[in-house]
C-alpha cells in the first residue's frame, strides 16, 4: 500500500478482531497479503469492513494534486481513521503533518512516532497539558500546535510550560468562532485579547496563527451556506491581519487553518487570497477525503462540483472506498430481508445504502442491487432491508453497504481489510480509537 513505518509495532491479527478468520491463528500484519484471503470466497467472517485499494489511492492522489495546485499545506484529521497505515499514506503523498482532536489521539500519534501534530482543539486539564508539555520538553524534534480561545486557557498553558521547564515556546493558534457554533472566540475583540495574552506570556507561548472551523454551517440553500462560510473565513483573515498589525505573531510563517471535509475549496480560495504581508501557510485539515463515502460527503462533493465544476471534475473527483459487508441471514417476509450487521458495525448518521450483492459459488462478480432495496432500520447487529418482490436475495447471499460519515464507521473496527478489485485481501489496517 505504502511505506508501512509502524507495521512491526502493531499487534498481529487474531480471532478477537472482528472480521478476521477464527481458524487462521495469529497473523502479523506484514503477512496478511500472503494468506490469500478473499472476501468473495467466504474466507472472512461477516460482517467485515473493507477499503478498496484503487479508490483509496485515487483519493489520496487527488488531494495531493489539489494542495499542490493551490499551494496549500494539509494536515489530514487523524480522528477520521486513527490508522497509522493511512497516516503513512497521507504523509507519503505530501501531508504537512497530522491533525488530532483529543489528548488521547495525540498520545496514539506520539506512540507511533509522528512528529508534527496539530491539535485542532483546546488543550485543557492537568494530565493532558503535562503530557504534551513533557513530550515537547523531552523530544525536541516533536512539533506541536493547539488552539486557544480564552485568557484562562492561555494562563494554564503558560504556567505548565514554566513549571515543567519547557525550553521553547508552546505554539498556539487563536480560534475564531461564531455565535451558536462550537469553540472559538465569538468576537474579534475577544480573539485579540487572547492573542495579546499569548504574546504577553514572556516566551512561554508563541502565537503561530489563527484558526476557525467552518464545517457546521448549514443554511437554507447551498449558495447561502457557501456565502456564510466565506464570510466566516473572511473574519478569520481579518483577525490574522489585526494580530499582524499589533506584532503579536511569533517567528516563522503565519498559519491560517480551517477546512473540514465539506468546504476546503472555499478555505483555499479565501485564505489563499489573504495577503497578510508576510509568509503564510494555509493549512487544511480535511480527513474524510481519504475514503470518501456514499452519502454525506457525496452530497458535499456535489455542492463543491456546483461551486467549482473544473475542480470537481479533476481526475474524476473522489470515490467511495469504504464498504461493510454482511450476510442475508433471514427472509422472514416477502418484502423484507435481515442482514447480519447493524449499529455496532457502521455509522448511522444516515442509514447505509445497500449497493451490491453476491452469491458465493454462483455469481461471477458482485452485482448491483436494483431499486427498492432500502435500509429502513438498524438494530445493534441486524439491518432491516426492505426489498422488492423481484429481489434476488436469499439467505446466505452477501450484501455490500456504502456508508455515510466514515469517521463513525472506522471507530467500530479494530481491523479493516484493504482489498483489490477482485476483493482479495492485500493488507489489513489497524485503528486506535
Amino acid at each position: 500500500m505504502t511505506q508501512r513505518r509502524n507495521a512491526a509495532a502493531e499487534a498481529p491479527l487474531d480471532l478477537r478482531d472482528k472480521g478476521v478468520p477464527g481458524l487462521a491463528g495469529p497473523t502479523p500484519l506484514g503477512d496478511v497479503g500472503a494468506r490469500g484471503w478473499n472476501l468473495l470466497a467466504e474466507d472472512l467472517p461477516l460482517p467485515a469492513a473493507v477499503i478498496r485499494r484503487g479508490a483509496l489511492h485515487h483519493n489520496s492522489g487527488w488531494m495531493r494534486d489539489f494542495i499542490a495546485r493551490r499551494n496549500l499545506a494539509l494536515a489530514p484529521h487523524g480522528k477520521t481513521t486513527m490508522a497509522p497505515a493511512l497516516f503513512d499514506l497521507q504523509l507519503d503523498d505530501g501531508a504537512w503533518g497530522i491533525t488530532v482532536g483529543t489528548p488521547h489521539q495525540f498520545q496514539v500519534a506520539r506512540s507511533f512516532g509522528y512528529r508534527r501534530l496539530f491539535l485542532a482543539n483546546q488543550l485543557v486539564g492537568r494530565a493532558a497539558i503535562d503530557y504534551v508539555v513533557t513530550e515537547l520538553r523531552d523530544h525536541p524534534d516533536c512539533e506541536f500546535y493547539c488552539l486557544v480561545d480564552s485568557v484562562a486557557n492561555v494562563a494554564a498553558l503558560a504556567a505548565a510550560a514554566r513549571r515543567l521547564r519547557l525550553p521553547r515556546p508552546l505554539t498556539v493558534l487563536v480560534e475564531r468562532g461564531y455565535a451558536g457554533g462550537r469553540t472559538g472566540c465569538r468576537t474579534q475583540a475577544e480573539a485579540l485579547a487572547v492573542a495579546r495574552a499569548v504574546a504577553g506570556s514572556d516566551g512561554a507561548l508563541a502565537l503561530a496563527g489563527v484558526e476557525g472551523f467552518e464545517g457546521l454551517f448549514k443554511e437554507a440553500t447551498p449558495a447561502a451556506t457557501a456565502a456564510r462560510v466565506s464570510a466566516f473565513l473572511d473574519d478569520v483573515v481579518a483577525l490574522a491581519r489585526a494580530c499582524g498589525d499589533e506584532g503579536l505573531f511569533g517567528d516563522g510563517p503565519v498559519i491560517l487553518s480551517a477546512g473540514g471535509s465539506a468546504f476546503y475549496d472555499l478555505v483555499a480560495e479565501r485564505f489563499g487570497a489573504a495577503a497578510l504581508g508576510r509568509a503564510t501557510t494555509v493549512l487544511l485539515r480535511s480527513g474524510c477525503y481519504i475514503t470518501h463515502d456514499s452519502i454525506m460527503y457525496v452530497k458535499a462533493f456535489d455542492a463543491l462540483r456546483a461551486r467549482d465544476p473544473a475542480l470537481a471534475a479533476t481526475d474524476g473527483g473522489l470515490r467511495p472506498a469504504l464498504e461493510v459487508w454482511g450476510y442475508v441471514q433471514s427472509r422472514p417476509e416477502a418484502g423484507k430481508a435481515i442482514v447480519g450487521l447493524g449499529k455496532r458495525d457502521l455509522s448511522h448518521d444516515d442509514l447505509p445504502l445497500a449497493q451490491h450483492w453476491y452469491r458465493p459459488g454462483e455469481t461471477a462478480t458482485p452485482q448491483p442491487l436494483g431499486e427498492g432495496h432500502v435500509v429502513t432500520r438498524l438494530n445493534d447487529q441486524h439491518c432491516h432491508l426492505t426489498v422488492p418482490a423481484q429481489s434476488p436475495l436469499q439467505v446466505g447471499d452477501m450484501v455490500a453497504f456504502g456508508i455515510s460519515h466514515p469517521c463513525l464507521t472506522f471507530d467500530k473496527w479494530r481491523a479493516i481489510h484493504l482489498v483489490d478489485d477482485d476483493y482479495r485481501v492485500v493488507d489489513t489496517i489497524r485503528t486506535y480509537f
